[in-house]
């Protein structure tokens, strides 16, 4: 396992479909392994989610810290997007749209992933050669 600190840690809900394709997306985009990735199920995630005072039982946001900072739901999305190669980058201009707006397009979103996207009995296995970057 990697035992450098990781720069970024992006926490998702390791059963939820849309969200392993969303990690799966930022993998394939980030060349420079920036992101590193724990479930919120998972014992790091739990860990994480207790070291900044976060919910321990609710998995509908995806996180990120970075720089030991805390962003959720839209704008965690829209910071992961600009560190990311291709027209991902582009994304990060919503950031202008104010964030009760883009939250609440984000919460719609979250509240039927599972009806629109199916979940999984079980957290995402990465392949090996991006195992390192997951955080268990």
């Amino acid at each position: 396992m990697n035992t450098a600190k990781p720069k970024a840690i992006i926490l998702f809900d390791g059963v939820c479909n849309f969200c392993n394709s969303t990690i799966n997306l930022v993998i394939s985009h980030d060349p420079h392994a920036y992101f590193h990735f724990a479930s919120l199920q998972s014992p790091t995630g739990q860990t994480l989610l207790e070291k900044y005072n976060l919910s321990t039982e609710q998995f509908d946001t995806f996180i990120l810290i970075e720089n030991d900072q805390v962003y959720q739901r839209s704008t965690a999305a829209l910071k992961v997007a600009r560190r990311l190669s291709g027209w991902l980058p582009t994304l990060h201009g919503l950031i202008i749209v104010p964030r009760s707006l883009r939250d609440m397009v984000y919460n719609v979103i979250a509240k039927n992933r599972y009806r629109i996207f199916g979940k999984s009995d079980a957290c995402m296995v990465p392949t090996p050669d991006v195992r390192s970057r997951f955080l268990v």
